[in-house]
């Protein structure tokens, strides 16, 4: 993709449940240890939803304080694109139920499951639609309530995921030099034995049979995500970089999706990318799939690590293998 898409980020706002799952409560309920938790993932603790909390619910809390910070209502909002791969129900879609409990009466919308790139994908798509000027203000979603899909007696999976949302707005970028400057997405589907979760679909609906095997768990080979994160994330971030003339030096932060802190340092290391290009909140959060990146960025704010001009570059790997990159210059 070589031509400008005329959208920028205008707002950014997330939302974690207040219940905090730490890695000493997990060496209570499986056969692992803080010590092992952190030297293999960087993660010291999650948070978690009380039961009945759906991703809508986080998705809706995280609009709203968006819609605050920006002084809009949400009867303002066109598009609603929401990014989850634990959505409420089958159907109807997520952005349903957040529009309605938004108010948001003059929007569309749809849900997009692109695992830990959904995000990203949910980006880029709005943004067409914003860039060909038939929407003014879109918000794009990313919340999942992983807890739904993990096995807590699986210590390889229950140690990585906590729940949480993001949301972003673009609007039309008023100036070449602010907003979305590129992207790269691609998906490789062999990979998808990888990192899937088996039953609830077509293929296998929910049955007794379904429910004794735990297919409606995340199931995943650590090691083949891990090569392919590493290597996937650092050929895009160069791609992007190199075909829009711009090198690490150039670059202000670098957020990446938040799945392993080991994944996050080998992707550095290789790309010789300095610390405070770099950000990192796994620590805290774990990985909440759609809302790690744009939880990410609200830290970053909040740190004081964006300013109008930074060029900015987004990040990440999921489930299908679907990899994921946008460039842009922060407004």
């Amino acid at each position: 993709m070589t031509r400008r898409i005329a959208a920028k980020i205008t707002g950014v706002a997330g939302y974690v449940p207040p219940r905090v799952l730490t890695n000493a409560d997990l060496e209570r309920m499986v056969e692992t240890s803080d010590e092992w938790i952190r030297t293999r993932t960087g993660i010291q603790e999650r948070h978690i939803v009380d039961p009945g909390v759906a991703s809508s619910q986080l998705g809706v809390a995280a609009a709203r304080q968006l819609l605050e910070q920006r002084g809009i209502s949400a009867e303002e909002i066109d598009l609603i694109v929401v990014a989850t791969v634990t959505p409420d129900m089958m159907f109807p879609a997520t952005a349903c139920l957040i529009q309605d409990q938004l108010g948001a009466k003059q929007a569309w919308g749809f849900d997009l499951s692109g695992a830990c790139s959904g995000f990203l994908y949910a980006v880029t798509v709005a943004a067409q639609f914003v860039g060909a000027g038939t929407h003014r203000k879109a918000l794009v979603i990313g919340s999942d309530v992983m807890t739904s899909i993990i096995d807590f007696t699986d210590r390889a999976t229950c140690v990585l995921f906590g729940d949480g949302a993001g949301a972003v707005l673009l609007e039309p970028a008023a100036s070449p030099r602010e907003g979305i400057l590129d992207f790269h997405h691609d998906i490789d589907g062999s990979g998808g034995c990888n990192l899937f979760m088996p039953g609830g679909g077509s293929l296998h609906p929910p049955s007794h049979e379904t429910i004794d095997k735990k297919m409606h768990y995340v199931h995943q080979d650590g090691p083949q995500v891990f090569k392919y994160a590493i290597r996937r994330m650092c050929e895009v971030a160069n791609l992007l970089l190199e075909r829009n003339g711009f090198t690490i030096a150039d670059l202000s932060l670098l957020v990446p999706h938040q799945a392993n802190l080991r994944i996050i340092r080998a992707m550095q290391e290789r790309m010789a990318l300095p610390d405070a290009k770099l950000m990192v909140n796994i620590d805290r959060y774990g990985n909440t799939t759609g809302g790690t990146i744009p939880l990410g960025l609200r830290d970053a704010i909040q740190q004081g690590r964006l300013h109008a001009g930074d060029l900015v570059l987004l990040l990440a790997v999921g489930a299908g293998f679907t990899t994921a990159g946008i460039l842009l210059r922060w407004a």
